[in-house]
């Protein structure tokens, strides 16, 4: 290996490399004021959520020039790009599943926009393509967004995304000729599709929006439909809509032998559970459990009327337990109860539960029997994420995947006979974790909880602050973030940098509680969190302040949004994405209802509206601050956190600004919130990232290369 430093002036870098301030496009600042519980509070920027007003479209190309000319300017960015292409050109592929004798896997040969879905036919014969989304838009904005399989392979039911919109067109796949059957089902998000025998499918779907931007508008209600294999939507029979309750949102799911198909209403992170057979499609569903906000059902497998179900009714950091359908009180039986340790998730393979737990923010399985008697553990390579294997009951083998911060996702075939995992799939990534280690290190939040922070880096790390570090986060909606690889992070590590995740209240890393500590009234505890962790960095002198990035998105937007607000000085750069960053008004656009149960609603109670506009970051802008150096990134068909808000977070920083430190926004075309993202495009985003933190950061990047 030989080191390739990029060239550079060293007088630029002795510092942050900040030029004058910048001319930022005009924004005029309205006077729209909105009065909660006896309080006035303006919203200046209000004119920006008419997303396709002429004004706000040409205020939108002016910042997108701005920071096109600004980021193309800095020297460094063509080899970054050059370099993180090269790093990024490795095949992918996914851990190989079969339903019948038709076993699929997907597989990127290295840049392909979209992963391909190919089948063969049996587990080692010669591969076919199925579905190439690549040859669905030239520009590779369109996506497989899910799929779902007749339990003999015979047909796929897929969706496709565009352009990073959530809404999905469904499609029915024969798989053994690869061509498409006429049913096409629009209007559909956040649905899977879920078989009846070869009959039909269930799914569902919003009325078609009647006015205004149709990628963007408020969601009304979801229904839940039976959709007939062979015949139009029009014929489709609706089963159920929440007219009564449009904050819901519905589902379906199947035992793997189809002998129930379950229903489930769900509001924020809980959910009902209701069921029917197979054999009787037309009659109602039968209710277990009555809808609860913080309680979920999920349902494992089945053995005749004995549901397995993974459930946190009271058990807060989750347990697995059985429900008899003949039991008119739908007792839960322990099987295996909670432990100290939160449960993520369950297979059923053969007569064994593999159940996966998080200890410490890192994944452990163990296996116990249908009675719930511990018979082993499924060994993993470190401490890092996945090893809950997935297959079909009576499968012998089974396949599951591992990473971490420098361990790439690896696919490994597990004999459930014998318990011994072998590597099936290791990616073949320009990437050497030797010189690198991740640590577990542990801060104290201002309420004295014990936080604890991953952070990758260099084995000869200078302890002298001179490292820059990117400090990411998240911190909602019971998500777990454990050690995951990514190819952008590995292209930071060779640059030169470090690299921080901390776990926060709010997630579902230490079950509910933690959770809990997290939202609503308590959501000010995840904010001190990342604060607590940015201040351990520097005091034990991973890094310091000017040569600290704080990062997140969606959620994690906020926690950005919310840090540089309230601690401006504790950051050298900031990069907020897809975040919602308007506290008052989020639950007006897209699917912003579904966030109330973590954040609560400025219209709901004195209560919640005073503790939201205590730590919205829109409303938290004070005029002459000196904030750090931010990229405001968001997307312009982000329909699940509406790009609103980030384009009045960037003018009014713009308009607050007291120093010459760059805020910039930079909005994405024909993408979305993240997910079926072209590589092309995620190619671009992190040069200009990882650009914009060179200059402001101020230092030399160094890549690692053959």
């Amino acid at each position: 290996m030989r080191r390739v430093v990029f060239a550079v002036v060293a007088l630029l870098f002795a510092a942050p490399a900040l030029a004058a301030a910048l001319t930022y496009p005009a924004a005029p600042r309205g006077t729209v004021t909105d009065t909660y519980f006896g309080t006035t509070v303006a919203d200046p920027y209000r004119w920006l959520e008419d997303v396709d007003a002429t004004q706000t479209t040409a205020w939108v190309k002016a910042e997108g020039n701005l920071t096109r000319s600004y980021l193309d300017a800095i020297p460094q960015r063509t080899a970054i790009r050059d370099a993180f292409r090269k790093l990024l050109n490795y095949e992918k592929v996914g851990a190989p599943y079969h339903h019948g004798t038709f076993w699929f896997f997907t597989r990127n040969s290295g840049l392909q926009n979209q992963s391909v879905l190919y089948v063969r036919d049996g587990e080692h014969g010669t591969p076919r393509v199925l579905l190439d989304p690549n040859t669905l838009a030239s520009d590779g904005t369109v996506a497989l967004a899910g799929q779902s399989f007749t339990r003999d392979g015979r047909y796929m039911a897929y969706a496709t995304e565009s352009s990073g919109s959530d809404w999905q067109t469904w499609h029915v796949k024969d798989v053994a000729t690869g061509r498409d059957l006429p049913d096409t089902i629009e209007w559909s998000k956040f649905s899977g599709a879920t078989w009846v025998a070869r009959r039909g499918f269930y799914y569902a779907a919003y009325d078609k929006p009647q006015s205004g931007n149709a990628t963007l508008s408020a969601l009304g209600v979801q229904k839940l439909y039976f959709h007939t294999l062979g015949t139009p939507q029009s014929a489709d029979r609706l089963v159920y809509a929440s007219t009564a309750h449009p904050d819901q949102f519905v589902g379906t799911a199947a035992t793997e032998d189809e002998r129930y198909v379950f229903f489930f209403r769900s509001k924020g992170n809980g959910n009902s559970l209701s069921w029917k057979r197979r054999d009787e499609p037309d009659s109602a569903f039968r209710q277990i459990y009555d809808l609860d906000p913080n309680v979920n059902y999920d349902v494992v497998g089945d053995d005749g009327n004995r549901i397995y179900v993974q459930t946190n009714r009271d058990a807060p950091r989750s347990r697995l337990a059985y429900v008899d359908l003949t039991d008119p009180q739908h007792a839960l039986h322990d099987i295996v109860p909670q432990s100290a340790d939160p449960l993520q998730g369950v297979s059923l393979i053969g007569n064994r539960f593999y159940a996966d737990y998080l200890h410490d923010a890192h994944s452990l399985v163990r296996i116990t029997d249908l009675r719930g008697r511990a018979v082993g553990t499924i060994d993993l390579p470190g401490i890092g994420s996945g090893g809950l294997p997935g297959a079909h009951r009576t499968d012998r083998f089974a396949y599951y995947s591992f990473t971490s911060f420098t361990y790439p996702t690896t696919i490994y075939k597990y004999d459930t006979k014998t318990g011994a995992s072998t590597i099936a799939v290791r990616p073949k990534i320009a990437f050497d974790p030797a010189p690198f280690v991740t640590e577990q290190i542990f801060t104290t939040s201002k309420d004295g909880t014990k936080i604890p922070v991953f952070i990758t880096h260099r084995k000869d790390l200078p302890l002298d602050g001179s490292t820059p570090a990117i400090l990411y986060g998240y911190g909602g909606f019971n998500i777990s973030i454990t050690p995951y690889f990514s190819s952008a992070v590995a292209m930071w590590l060779q640059m030169g940098g470090s690299y921080a995740v901390v776990t926060l209240r709010g997630g579902g890393e230490y079950g509910d509680a933690w959770h809990d500590a997290g939202r609503l009234a308590n959501k000010q505890h995840v904010f001190d969190d990342f604060e607590a962790a940015a201040q351990l960095l520097i005091d034990r002198k991973f890094t310091s302040s000017a040569k600290l990035a704080a990062n997140g998105g969606s959620n994690g937007g906020l926690l950005v949004g919310a840090a540089i607000t309230q601690r401006p000085d504790l950051f050298g750069a900031a990069i907020p994405e897809v975040g919602v960053l308007d506290m008052l008004r989020f639950q007006k656009f897209t699917v912003g209802k579904a966030w109330v149960t973590d954040y609560g609603s400025s219209e709901a109670s004195a209560d919640q509206f005073k503790y939201l506009y205590a730590y919205s970051p829109y409303h938290n802008v004070k005029d002459g601050t000196h904030y750090p150096p931010t990229l405001v990134m968001t997307s312009d068909h982000d329909d699940r956190v509406y790009p609103a808000h980030s384009f009045k977070f960037a003018a009014a920083l713009q308009h607050a600004q007291a120093g010459d430190a760059p805020i910039l926004l930079r909005v994405e075309s024909k993408a979305g919130h993240g997910a079926g993202r072209p590589t092309e495009k995620i190619i671009d985003e992190v040069a200009d990232r990882y650009a914009f933190l060179v200059k402001n950061l101020g230092f030399t990047p160094t890549i690692a290369s053959p």
